[in-house]
């Protein structure tokens, strides 16, 4: 017991000095290090710094720091390196600071950091290395800044990056590649923005992108192009955005999209097939447009909820396919009738197609009258802020400033002249829907921040030079709808960085060369629904950054070799609602980048070999729908039931026959010398880069299998009357080892009618070679009696070749003849088989039986 009492003196004499001394260095560093206005909590390594006015950033922080608070400070301007020792930081929160700047390099050094908050400052640009050092970054929020533009390579150096938040600034546009570097992001968020246009590339750099927020924005058009970048976006929000239409055209392709937000839109129509190339979408949100109609849409198949509240829906006879559809497709729905009135506030959901009356007779009438009522009341437009309403300062009477969103607009106010006296910081003009012939010189002072300038509808006939002088900042010129037929390149001296001109629907008779000669930077050109007739050398040669040329509903024949020659970039070119006669292959020399090629809507004479070979290593997207393609290689029986000129191959020696796969007998005809003929080699140089190939609502009987093609995403075979015979079986098989819908149905043989040709298995089945892949070997064939029939017989290893036409068919065809039979006697010789020919004339003569 004393030895215990002993040992603890002993404890507590050993113990009391070192209480008793002063603290160590260590601490003492430790506890000077906390900034006077600062709260430092070291157990959890936080340091606070809230609204203490600072103008620069602490440098007397203990360097184990992980989570720095800054808030409501003044720092105005980070310089380089301003947070290097701090290397441990892994939260960085510099909200509501006044941020103007951000150096080059301010955050090197913080190869820890996880979280980087930005939001609610004043930045209005970012330099390309500004983020550097930043490799371990997850979350960037850039929120409530007056960024106007994003640079490509921006983001760069942020390899780790989840989420990236750039809503509430100043956008205007986006660049090709303008989030490149971004490999692991996965939500973006753009609401808030004044967003117009995407360029096609804007979101090439996100390939783990599932949601992207553009709602809130000024998107007259779906992007569909830019979107499609984002092959695995999976919800996308767009609503708030003045979409009027939405259609396949759009070019919205998005495999494993779920959500679609339209919401609060301008919504007037809907196409069938708006999204159908979005085969998993679930959810579709349509509230609050101006929809009084709505098809069934096709593609979608996994749809199975669709909001339509809010919109005024027509609930007459036209919608029954609609609640059809809706049933059909077990797709839960909300919404309420517009009209007619026994029907206005019912509930979608409680209707059946029965309960939908169709206009009886002296009812057609009334039910028109109401069904335009509905629309127009979809149409009106919303009332326009006052200028009390808007934010103070400069502003034309009749129009709207507000100053908040850098827009100003005098749309549809009767104006007789261009009017002045807008805010200096106006990025985008709405001057649409007014009446000023004229757009004389200056007309726009003080505008040298305009990105975007609305002139549609306004009847324009001239633009005077120097109208567009000083607008520097350009981008987005829009004339469609106007009485344009010239445009020189004085009027545009003024916008060098103009990258989209729009000029759709003027009196254009040709493609004003002269005035692109001022626009160095122009991007993207449309001339669609003019009355320009041709294409030639010269008409582009100022136009060398050109991406995007359009040219639908003119009425262009000829397009010159050579003739696009200057625009190399070319990636998308639209000449379909023309008057083409051919592909105009020598036109497309050059063309290395094109990605996208319309025809449709021509009148094609022909599909000749190699037609797409100058483009075959880029295109990925051919329209040649409604060009009224009739066949592939040999041709048929013509529509009036005779046949112009038959080759038919009959035999006796019908083992030699099957080795050459002919059979007893085989008849096909020579191309008919009218018709639009699709050479069997027009789309052989095309290979696997083609994704779309569009060839429906054509004449097509016949079509060769197209193996090259290996990475096609969607092929449409709709509308043609395709002749399932043996002919067809190569077409057959490929269409079976394709996983897509093609649209391919037989128009015959009668017993085939109707039925897809990917399934009509049947119809195939007596075809020489069709069950060539079930057996493996066949025996041999019992030698059949000879089939009698008038004329000369050979009964020795030697195949009689038949020509059975009038002479002047046959002189006519004499080219095709002597290539023909040149080919057909040295397959035969390979052979070691002995042709021999008749000529019949000069009545066409039935085949031999």
């Amino acid at each position: 017991m004393e030895g215990h009492q002993s040992s603890t003196h002993f404890f507590w004499v050993l113990l009391l000095p070192l209480l008793l001394l002063p603290p160590g260095p260590a601490w003492h560093a430790a506890a000077q290090r906390c900034p006077q206005m600062c709260i430092c909590d070291n157990a959890r390594r936080h340091v606070t710094c809230r609204h203490q006015n600072l103008t620069e950033v602490p440098d007397t922080m203990p360097e184990l720091t992980q989570r720095l608070d800054l808030q409501g400070n003044v720092l105005r301007v980070l310089p380089p390196a301003a947070f290097q020792a701090l290397p441990h930081l892994t939260h960085l929160d510099l909200r509501h600071c006044q941020v103007e700047q951000v150096a080059e390099g301010a955050f090197r050094g913080l190869g820890r950091l996880l979280l980087l908050n930005l939001a609610s400052n004043r930045l209005s640009a970012l330099p390309q290395e500004a983020l550097d050092g930043l490799g371990s970054l997850r979350r960037l929020q850039l929120e409530g800044n007056l960024l106007e533009e994003l640079r490509p390579g921006t983001f760069g150096a942020l390899g780790a990056l989840a989420t990236l938040d750039l809503a509430h600034n100043a956008l205007v546009y986006l660049p090709a590649m303008a989030f490149q570097g971004l490999l692991r992001t996965r939500w973006l968020r753009l609401s808030h923005n004044a967003l117009s246009v995407l360029a096609p590339e804007a979101l090439g750099g996100l390939p783990a992108l599932r949601r992207l927020s553009l709602h809130h924005n000024e998107l007259q058009a779906l992007p569909g192009p830019a979107l499609s970048q984002a092959r695995r976006l999976a919800r996308l929000e767009l609503g708030h955005n003045p979409l009027t239409y939405a259609g396949e055209e759009d070019g919205l392709a998005l495999p494993e999209l779920r959500e679609l937000l339209l919401e609060h839109g301008a919504l007037q129509a809907l196409g069938a097939r708006a999204f159908a190339r979005c085969p998993r979408l679930h959810t579709l949100d349509l509230r609050g447009n101006q929809l009084a109609a709505l098809p069934p849409l096709q593609g979608a198949g996994r749809l199975r909820r669709l909001r339509l509240r809010g919109n005024p829906l027509w609930c007459g006879c036209p919608a029954r396919p609609l609640l059809e559809w809706l049933a059909r497709a077990r797709v839960r729905v909300d919404g309420a009738c517009g009209g007619p009135r026994r029907l206005r506030g019912e509930a979608l959901d409680t209707l059946r197609p029965s309960d939908l009356r169709c206009a009886g007779p002296g009812r057609e009438e009334e039910a028109a009258e109401e069904l335009a009522a509905a629309r127009a009341r979809a149409r009106a437009p919303t009332r326009a802020p006052t200028g009390e309403e808007g934010a103070a300062g400069p502003c034309p009477r009749s129009c709207v400033c507000a100053s908040e969103a850098r827009h100003s607009g005098c749309e549809g106010r009767g104006l007789r002249a261009v009017p002045v006296g807008f805010p200096d910081s106006t990025q985008l003009l709405d001057l649409r829907r007014n009446r000023f012939p004229v757009v004389p010189r200056a007309a726009f002072p003080g505008l040298g921040h305009l990105v975007s300038l609305h002139l549609q509808h306004c009847g324009i006939a001239e633009l005077e030079a120097g109208a567009l002088a000083g607008l520097g900042r350009l981008i987005y010129l829009y004339l469609s709808d106007n009485q344009l037929s010239r445009l020189s390149a004085a009027a545009l001296e003024g916008a060098p960085h103009l990258g989209y001109l729009y000029l759709e629907n003027n009196r254009f008779l040709q493609v004003p060369g002269a005035a692109l000669q001022a626009l160095p930077s122009l991007f993207s050109l449309h001339l669609q629904g003019n009355a320009v007739a041709s294409l030639g050398p010269g008409d582009l040669a100022g136009a060398r950054a050109l991406r995007w040329l359009y040219l639908s509903g003119n009425r262009i024949s000829h397009v010159a070799p050579g003739a696009l020659g200057p625009a190399q970039e070319l990636e998308k070119l639209h000449l379909d609602g023309n008057q083409l006669r051919e592909v105009p292959t020598g036109a497309l020399e050059g063309l290395l980048a094109l990605q996208e090629l319309r025809l449709s809507g021509n009148l094609l004479r022909a599909l000749q070999d190699g037609a797409f070979r100058p483009v075959a290593g880029s295109l990925q997207h051919l329209f040649l729908n409604s060009s009224g393609l009739e066949q592939v290689g040999t041709g048929r029986v013509g529509t009036q039931g005779h046949t112009l000129l038959a080759f038919c191959l009959h035999t006796f020696a019908v083992p030699q026959c099957q080795a050459l796969g002919v059979g007893t007998l085989r008849c096909s005809t020579l191309p008919r010398p009218t018709g639009a003929q699709v050479s069997p080699g027009a789309f052989s140089d095309l290979g696997p880069g083609l994704q779309s190939l569009h060839l429906q609502n054509n004449r097509l009987s016949a079509l060769p299998a197209l193996p090259a093609l290996t990475r096609l995403e969607l092929i449409d075979l709709s509308g043609n009357p395709f002749h399932c015979d043996c002919q067809l079986l190569p077409l057959h098989r490929w269409l079976t080892g394709l996983n897509l819908q093609v649209g391919a149905t037989c128009a015959a043989p009668p017993s085939a009618h109707g039925q897809r040709v990917k399934a009509a298995t049947a119809a195939f089945e007596a075809c020489p070679g069709a069950a060539a892949r079930k057996v493996k070997r066949m025996p041999a064939p019992r030698p059949r009696a000879r089939t009698p029939f008038r004329g000369r017989q050979r009964v020795s290893d030697k195949v009689t070749f038949v020509l059975i036409a009038p002479p002047a068919i046959v002189s006519s065809f004499k080219k095709e003849l002597d290539n023909m039979a040149a080919a057909l006697q040295s397959h035969l010789t390979q052979r070691h088989l002995t042709p021999s020919t008749e000529e019949e004339g000069p009545g066409l003569s039935p085949p031999p039986p």
